[in-house]
C-alpha cells in the first residue's frame, strides 16, 4: 500500500507542477500585451497636383493620415511653402493648394507633416517628409535655340545633301509622352527643301 501511494504522489506532482508553470506563463504573456507599446505609423495618399488648375482655389492635394487615436491631435505642415501655397486642415489631415501651380517653375514641393496635441503641443507621432509633385500639362509651344540659323549648300549639289540643322525645345515634361516632342516643318520654299524630325 505504501508503494501505491508513493507512485500516486509522483504521477501528481509533475501535472500540479506543469498547471502552476502555465498559469505563471498565462499570466506573463497578458502583462506582456498590457504593456506593449501601440506600434503607429504615418498612412499616405499619393501627393500630386496638376499645373494650371483653372477651378476656384483652393484645389485639394491630399490627405495626410496618422494611425494616433487622440480626441486633441491637430495635424501641421512644415517646410518649404508651408502655410503659405499649401496648408492643412488640422482635424482631417486634408492638404490644400492656394495658388495654381506652374511645373516648369517648380516640378515639387518638400513638406513635413507633423502629429500634436492641441493642449500640450507635445508630438504625438515622429514628423515625416513628403513631396507633392506637380504634374505637367502639355501648356508650352517650342521655340527655337537662336533666332536666326545660316546654312549654305555649293551648287549642283545632289538631292539630300545636308544644308543645316535647327533645334527646337520645349518646357514641358520629357517624361509624359508627347508633351515635350518636337518636329518640324518647312512652310516657305518647300519645293526645294524638306527637314525630319531631328531638325
Amino acid at each position: 500500500m505504501s508503494h501505491l501511494i508513493l507512485l500516486f504522489s509522483l504521477f501528481l506532482a509533475p501535472a500540479f507542477a506543469d498547471g502552476g508553470s502555465q498559469k505563471s506563463t498565462q499570466n506573463l504573456c497578458a502583462d506582456d500585451v498590457s504593456h506593449k507599446r501601440q506600434k503607429r505609423d504615418w498612412i499616405w495618399n499619393q501627393m500630386h497636383i496638376k499645373e494650371e488648375i483653372d477651378t476656384p482655389l483652393p484645389h485639394h492635394v491630399g490627405k495626410i493620415t496618422s494611425s494616433v487615436r487622440n480626441s486633441n491631435a491637430k495635424y501641421i505642415i512644415e517646410g518649404e511653402y508651408a502655410n503659405t501655397i499649401f496648408k492643412v486642415e488640422e482635424t482631417s489631415g486634408d492638404v490644400y493648394a492656394f495658388e495654381r501651380l506652374d511645373r516648369e517653375k517648380k516640378a515639387e514641393y518638400e513638406l513635413t507633416a507633423l502629429i500634436i496635441d492641441r493642449t500640450n503641443n507635445r508630438s504625438l507621432e515622429r514628423p515625416s517628409k513628403f513631396i507633392i509633385k506637380v504634374y505637367d500639362i502639355n501648356d508650352n509651344a517650342p521655340v527655337f535655340v537662336q533666332k536666326v540659323f545660316n546654312g549654305s549648300v555649293p551648287e549642283m549639289s545632289p538631292v539630300g545633301t545636308s544644308v543645316t540643322k535647327v533645334t527646337a525645345v520645349d518646357a514641358d515634361d520629357p517624361t509624359v509622352s508627347g508633351h515635350a516632342m518636337v518636329t518640324y516643318e518647312v512652310t516657305t520654299g518647300g519645293e526645294y527643301f524638306t527637314i525630319d524630325d531631328s531638325g
